[in-house]
């Protein structure tokens, strides 16, 4: 069970073959890497703070995965993690980002006057736009691996330094446990509220500890600048508003966590970041920005031509229904975002997907008036 590690010593009484979980079943990026020789290297060892290997990969010990969906089946408990762990999350987060290697560097550019357009995007397809990515606060452990205590010191930690946002950002805190049931309909309503935590995979991973206590949702007057704290990182920070104006958005977004960051060091603490990874974030998939940049989008064409994934693949582009992970796109409305998070910028990212679909409204826009797309299928990015 994640959070209770006085038990590792014990294990040690049991040769590393007893030990050694069964993967024979399993389709995870976790399950493809340890060996009986990796396990036997890394059980013994432990992170400052207590995390273990048996933490790191209890949830894809939990979740063997679907057979088309390839999940990553770790996560860190610290920052430390990833580096105590290294011989086992290197080759997971080179298998997971694309080549990623162990002696590449990260690059970020939070400057939203590097975005090329991003205001143009047509409303009549675009129907919303969003920037999300998660920040840690460093000293404290990750949501898996954190204490009550810490998880209630990162909300009044977080709590405080939100209430110093002004302008266009000032806004207001919401404890899920102090939530009047009227003010957690309308943010389910607006589609803020994260859901409870009822995936398998979060709950294996210990992020389900307590809840909910120190959880809880900020969002400015406008609803359209939000941090969730203590849910899968310590903070989410979301930018979100109706139409295509993306530009709008991701300015909003990096002017809001650039101030948040200067706010966190004001009081002594900074965001767990490193050259080589990026921001340090609970799960391998997020490292680097964390950032997730999409548009609810109509395709009911394009949405079902044979090419469809295949031109998605190419922009770097991935979809899912406007339900979140898993869900199917209703009347044609595909949630289409960028796929990577690592060796990319945030402006990069955000680019990719801008160019993406403004290239996906030109072919829809094609297929309404029975044309062929063939001939502006891009190549790979």
């Amino acid at each position: 069970m994640p959070f209770s590690n006085t038990h590792n010593a014990l294990k040690m009484k049991y040769c590393v073959e007893d030990e050694f979980p069964d993967l024979s079943e399993h389709n995870n990026h976790m399950a493809k890497v340890l060996t009986v020789d990796l396990y036997r290297k890394l059980r013994d060892k432990q992170t400052p703070s207590g995390f273990t290997v048996d933490d790191v990969i209890q949830t894809g010990v939990d979740n063997p995965g679907h057979p088309f969906i390839l999940t990553v089946g770790c996560v860190a408990g610290d920052e430390e993690s990833y580096d105590v762990f290294g011989d086992i999350f290197n080759p997971i987060i080179e298998d997971r980002h694309g080549g990623y290697k162990a002696t590449d560097q990260h690059k970020t550019d939070l400057n939203p006057e590097n975005l090329k357009g991003g205001d143009d995007l047509d409303p009549n397809y675009v129907l919303s736009s969003r920037v999300r990515t998660g920040r840690s606060i460093r000293g404290f452990c990750l949501p898996p691996h954190c204490s009550r205590g810490e998880r209630r010191a990162i909300e009044k930690l977080s709590v405080e330094a939100l209430a110093s946002l002004d302008g266009d950002l000032k806004g207001k805190y919401y404890a899920l446990k102090n939530m009047s049931e009227q003010e957690q309909q309308q943010l389910i309503d607006d589609h803020f509220l994260f859901d409870k935590p009822v995936s398998p995979l979060l709950l294996a991973s210990g992020m389900a500890r307590d809840w909910p206590d120190a959880r809880g949702i900020w969002h400015n007057d406008n609803k359209t600048f939000l941090v969730w704290l203590n849910e899968e990182d310590h903070l989410r920070v979301i930018s979100m508003q109706k139409g295509g104006n993306m530009k709008e958005v991701f300015t909003r977004f990096c002017n809001g966590l650039t101030k948040i960051e200067k706010l966190f060091k004001g009081k002594g603490f900074q965001f767990m970041w490193n050259q080589h990874l990026g921001y340090i974030l609970t799960c391998p998939s997020n490292l680097g920005t964390g950032l997730r940049g999409g548009v609810h989008i109509k395709l009911p064409n394009l949405g079902k031509h044979e090419k469809f994934g295949e031109i998605l693949k190419r922009l770097r582009l991935q979809k899912r229904g406007t339900g979140g992970v898993d869900t199917a796109a209703v009347g044609g409305v595909f949630d289409v975002s960028n796929a990577d998070r690592l060796g990319f910028s945030e402006v990069e990212l955000v680019q990719m997907m801008v160019d993406g679909v403004k290239l996906l409204i030109e072919m829809e826009k094609r297929l309404e008036k029975g044309k062929c797309i063939d001939d502006i299928i891009p190549a790979q990015k």
